[in-house]
């Protein structure tokens, strides 16, 4: 399978991804209050930033860069202590930030931007193509694909898209195209009804669009001239200007993808797991893995525990009475008789838990006796005592507290939080 990717990967030619893992992520607050979007857990074992570099890896793109911005610390300790080149999933992958740029401590001030910023250190990379990725997105994509329409079309630029309907489309870039499927029009996140009908590519009740992902590759010469305009965000700025220029192209993805915008969608985009239905993020393709931060954990410890259509990571000590259509992070420790549904428990992550004291994660980190927790997000690092109500017994759809707060009607407990005993919400 390698060899044959490696083969497709020749005929291209030379390709090097460029993640962007700058932004706040201010609509995943409170997730984001400590941690950039892309250093946030995901699916017990992973962090969002694992999805581009695996992709990218398992298209044999090797050379990565990682832009990042907001709280760096995290991902940077994450990246760096996970995609090492004496692993199995080696990779030749830089981490950029602005104190590392050539124009100084600047705050990027949108994509292009970044990428404008380092471009005097990304323009030595001898390649021909660069892919630029999304920090926090959710998809399986073979690359390779998309590598090889750009060749075929001999496209600047390529933008990946895929069909939406209305309500995704007001927040997506939306392209008009012709049949070979160059970009005739684009327009960022559009509003107004009679601009929404101007990019409509199916009409009846619920008509569809065709919306960009984010996820570019250029020409590395169309890229440079590109940047050399005015204009900080791809969507915003650039990409208007370059499909008005000519030779942009779209390639129509027909998978699963997912951004993860807010808490709502991050939530489902876990349960989402535990579902095992066709269509979704794909964890389990042993030929295209999805890496993580190896913490060489022991094997989960399950102690007279109801398991229902669950995810229980390793390092683990699981004692409650009941979990249901649960993930469960990595060194996690529930105590006896506590039941947990429909929830995502973040778990305890060596790589961010910063100073601890030694020992077990589980004996500080820890969810105690006779908890109820239902529709919750519970978030690393934190100590959740005994008799605990977490079910949002009022139906709030949000609600500010001393570490636990509701958000899209679900409960987040934050990292770090200490909820005491008895506690009800």
């Amino acid at each position: 399978m390698e060899l044959v990717k490696k083969e497709r990967l020749s005929r291209i030619g030379t390709v090097a991804s460029i993640v962007l893992a700058g932004g706040e992520g201010s609509r995943l607050q409170p997730l984001t209050s400590t941690r950039c979007k892309p250093a946030v857990s995901f699916g017990g074992k992973y962090r969002l930033i694992d999805i581009p570099i695996s992709n990218s890896l398992n298209s044999q793109i090797n050379k990565i860069f990682v832009i990042s911005q907001y709280l760096p610390s995290s991902l940077k300790n994450h990246v760096e202590g996970t995609y090492n080149p004496k692993d199995s999933c080696s990779s030749d992958l830089e981490f950029l930030s602005p104190n590392e740029s050539t124009q100084g401590a600047s705050w990027f001030k949108g994509t292009a931007d970044a990428v404008r910023k380092n471009w005097d250190h990304l323009s030595q990379t001898a390649v021909e193509y660069f892919l630029i990725l999304s920090g926090d997105q959710l998809y399986n994509i073979d690359f390779l694909q998309m590598l090889e329409f750009a060749k075929k079309t001999d496209a600047d630029l390529v933008i990946a898209s895929l069909s939406v309907e209305e309500a995704e489309a007001k927040r997506m870039g939306l392209l008009k195209t012709d049949e070979q499927g160059l970009i005739i029009d684009f327009i960022e996140k559009p509003s107004d009804p009679a601009l929404l009908k101007k990019f409509q590519i199916s009409s009846g009740k619920h008509p569809r669009y065709l919306g960009s992902m984010g996820i570019y590759v250029f020409k590395k010469e169309a890229l440079a001239k590109l940047l050399a305009e005015c204009g900080d965000d791809f969507g915003h700025d650039l990409i208007p200007k370059k499909v008005k220029s000519g030779n942009a192209y779209t390639y129509v993805f027909d998978g699963y993808w997912e951004d993860i915008g807010t808490i709502g969608a991050f939530y489902r985009a876990n349960l989402a797991l535990t579902e095992q239905k066709e269509g979704g993020l794909n964890i389990n393709d042993k030929k295209n893995p999805i890496y993580s931060r190896s913490e060489n954990l022991p094997e989960t410890e399950i102690h007279g525990t109801k398991v229902v259509n669950s995810l229980i990571s390793s390092g683990s000590v699981i004692e409650a009475s009941e979990i249901t259509h649960s993930v469960i992070g990595v060194s996690s420790c529930i105590h006896n008789g506590t039941i947990i549904e429909d929830s995502v428990i973040l778990g305890n992550h060596i790589d961010s838990a910063g100073s601890i004291p030694p020992g077990p994660l589980t004996t500080y980190f820890s969810i105690g006796e006779n908890c109820i927790i239902k529709k919750a997000i519970i978030d690393e690092h934190t100590h959740i005592g005994n008799n605990v109500r977490l079910i949002n017994q009022a139906n709030l759809t949000k609600y500010d507290g001393d570490g636990v707060f509701i958000r899209d009607g679900i409960i987040v407990v934050t990292s770090g939080a200490n909820i005491p005993d008895g506690f009800t919400l």
